[in-house]
């Protein structure tokens, strides 16, 4: 279990489902019906052709600052090892704080492919994007400390960089983690965690690395609609590629890979693992294996673009209520 504090619930700003427009205004519906925090994904291509979207998030996260004034906001999230340098991760990063009166976390992890290798550098194995990675956190944290940074390492050099506009708070670091090995790796350079699985072990082990108190953040796909065969159709449609778990996910190299990789996802298998239709109960009982396992936060994503803002409607005068009933507000 988590420390017994309430656990959060937040909203996912889905850059691969919905226009960069639309997306600013659900940032702002979202907070005004209750969600605590608001993660966007960072992508430069959608998992499927259906989804449609992949705009730039940077330019959405600072939009999003401006039409919020409470909720947290967070990139989940972010690979800085080949489309982005770490310097320049670092001074996004910064900005977005300054502009959000510091409510900003920078998520980050090692990547998919999928988005990748537009840059035409080649996908390096797992071993490697975790070098890779871990240089790119240390880099990123000394520019965060303030002044001048130089870097020379094995996969990138910094040569005196210094950012020039820092928020008052640093801006503090989440990174993804699947594994004992990531949590070694990463768990003393940052201060969170962020994972998808609801794995009770994996949260023991960070919270044994760490040594002191920290957010676990965790997210949850689910397809409310009135009419459940609707529900099931958007989340076939859109999200059967979410089954295949990250080794798989990291590793394909388009769309066409998740759709071939997910030909065979009948709607009940999807069905099967994501809450599907009008059932509010059933959303709040997929969230509990993530607060039993002890995640302090949890990111609910909205499958589709059509039928978001009833679904924030929904959240404000049902979801929310319900969950904060249910796990200790």
């Amino acid at each position: 279990m988590n420390d017994g504090t309430a656990p959060r619930f937040g909203y996912t700003l889905m850059t691969e489902q919905s226009g960069p427009k639309q997306l600013v205004e659900y940032a702002g519906v979202a907070e005004r019906a209750g969600f605590d925090f608001e993660v966007m994904s960072d992508h430069y291509f959608p998992w499927l052709d259906e989804q449609g979207h992949a705009a730039y998030a940077w330019s959405m996260l600072g939009a999003v600052s401006q039409v919020t004034e409470r909720v947290e906001l967070m990139t989940y999230v972010t690979c800085p090892i080949m489309r982005y340098h770490p310097a320049v991760v670092a001074q996004k990063a910064a900005t977005v704080a300054v502009l959000s009166d510091g409510r900003f976390t920078l998520g980050l992890g090692a990547g998919e492919n999928l988005n990748e290798h537009v840059v035409g550098a080649g996908w390096p194995p797992v071993n490697v994007r975790h070098e890779m990675l871990r240089e790119a956190i240390q880099i990123i944290s000394s520019l965060f400390d303030g002044g001048y940074v130089n870097f020379a390492g094995d996969h990138y050099r910094v040569d005196s960089a210094k950012l020039w506009d820092l928020p008052e708070q640093r801006v503090p670091i989440a990174v993804a983690v699947s594994g004992a090995q990531s949590i070694s790796e990463f768990a003393p350079l940052v201060d969170h965690l962020v994972a998808v699985e609801p794995e009770r072990e994996l949260l023991e082990q960070w919270d044994a690395a760490v040594g002191g108190p920290s957010r676990k953040i965790g997210q949850l796909p689910v397809s409310w609609d009135p009419d459940r065969d609707i529900a099931v159709t958007r989340a076939h449609e859109q999200f059967r590629w979410f089954g295949g778990g990250w080794k798989v996910n990291a590793e394909l190299p388009g769309t066409a890979g998740f759709a071939g990789a997910s030909q065979f996802v009948r709607p009940d298998d999807v069905a099967d693992s994501i809450p599907c239709g009008p059932d509010v109960d059933a959303i709040v009982e997929s969230v509990r294996p993530f607060v039993e396992a002890g995640f302090t936060d949890v990111a609910l994503v909205q499958v589709g673009d059509e039928g978001q803002c009833d679904f924030l409607s929904l959240a404000e005068k049902e979801l929310l209520p319900a969950l904060r009933a249910a796990y200790g507000h």
